[in-house]
């Protein structure tokens, strides 16, 4: 329910400054250093874990793993786009791994990105800052038609007529 803004019992603001409350999208804060949570959104750290490998990915990775493995289903030896390679889209190309995907191309305009990527499968990277044409343009010459599936990861509109129009016929 992205209308919900409160606490969920409550219905009080979880923040607030100088006694102001501070609203919140679906009843979670990442800029807060302090916050109160219900049990449920709590993940216990094994204590034993060192701190310096472990992360919170919050639901990115899980979204785009499960999109890739569960709607756009790639097969052995297919190639796939991802369009954006935050968390959502490095979750998208690992599952392209794990299916196993034999080109995993990322799409992003944020280069520093790419080196990380591959760490998540992706094989090949496009910046579409730097090409004069269309990077669905661009990625059907490179695959010499167009990829076998495509994930989009970034909301964006335009990124989302970018996916579907690299993929081949």
């Amino acid at each position: 329910n992205t209308e919900r803004v409160g606490m969920i019992h409550d219905g009080e603001s979880r923040f607030s400054i100088k006694g102001k409350p501070i609203h919140h999208f679906l009843g979670t804060s990442t800029f807060s250093e302090y916050t109160v949570v219900h049990s449920g959104q709590v993940a216990k750290i094994n204590p034993e874990a060192p701190l310096d490998k472990v992360c919170i990915v919050s639901c990115g990775l899980s979204t785009g793993l499960g999109a890739t493995l569960n709607v756009a289903k790639p097969k052995k030896g297919q190639s796939v786009a991802v369009f954006g390679l935050g968390a959502v889209g490095l979750g998208a190309a690992e599952g392209a791994r794990i299916a196993g995907a034999s080109r995993i191309i990322g799409v992003d305009l944020n280069s520093n990105r790419f080196e990380q990527a591959k760490k998540f499968g992706v094989t090949e990277f496009v910046n579409p800052k730097e090409h004069d044409k269309p990077v669905q343009q661009v990625i059907a010459e490179m695959t010499n038609g167009g990829v076998d599936r495509s994930v989009e990861c970034t909301g964006s509109v335009q990124a989302m007529i970018q996916a579907f129009e690299c993929v081949h016929d």
